[in-house]
């Protein structure tokens, strides 16, 4: 699909520059960014809809684990130690 972008001079120059620097062409610089600001910008709403829906699982259950609970057992990890998650709790 085709689409067009309309940039100010500045940005143009910055990008035929860098394409320049890094042997690629500003197409592929532009389609680069974009793909990388979609993926970062998918992955942080995901996260914001998991923690939504893990405050609705707490308003209605109750269930949870510290944040002390969560801190000592990550820290187990990799360590001969390594524990188990613990259990939620009300």
């Amino acid at each position: 699909m085709a689409t067009s972008l309309r940039i100010d001079d500045a940005l143009k120059g910055r990008v035929q520059h860098l394409a320049s620097q890094r042997r690629r062409s500003p197409h592929w610089i532009m389609l680069e960014a974009i793909q990388q600001y979609v993926e970062r910008e998918e992955a942080r709403e995901n996260f914001k809809q998991e923690a939504l829906a893990s405050w609705e699982a707490y308003k209605e259950t109750g269930r949870h684990l510290t944040g002390e609970e969560v801190r000592t057992w990550l820290n187990t990890w990799g360590s001969d130690d390594e524990k188990d998650i613990p259990g939620c709790h009300e």
